[in-house]
């Protein structure tokens, strides 16, 4: 959207500075301000979410239910043995000849 500074035409008339908008943007801008202003209107109701609380009351606060230090199952226990491959004679895989 340019702005069009003050100037005089050819016949001598003065124009003043104003803003030339491209073809069709009034009616898309007003179209789109009429939108905003529906999904504000629509959005604000007087409904809550939740159960809210009756007249000079506090809804209760979410308490912590985690215990720290976090210790997991087995924990003290000593370290479990490691698996054992299931397979006793060495696998050859083909190489790519690189020698990696």
């Amino acid at each position: 959207m340019p702005w069009i500074k003050d100037y005089v035409r050819s016949d001598g008339t003065p124009v003043r500075g104003h803003v030339r908008l491209p073809a069709g943007a009034r009616r898309e801008t007003a179209l789109l301000g009429l939108f905003v202003i529906g999904a504000f209107v629509l959005g604000n109701g007087t409904t809550t979410a939740g159960a809210g609380a009756g007249t000079g009351q506090e809804l209760p606060r979410p308490q912590s239910t985690v215990v720290y230090p976090i210790k997991w199952p087995a924990w003290e226990k000593q370290p479990q043995p490691q698996p054992t491959p299931t397979v006793s004679y060495p696998i050859v895989f083909p190489s790519t000849g690189s020698g990696r």
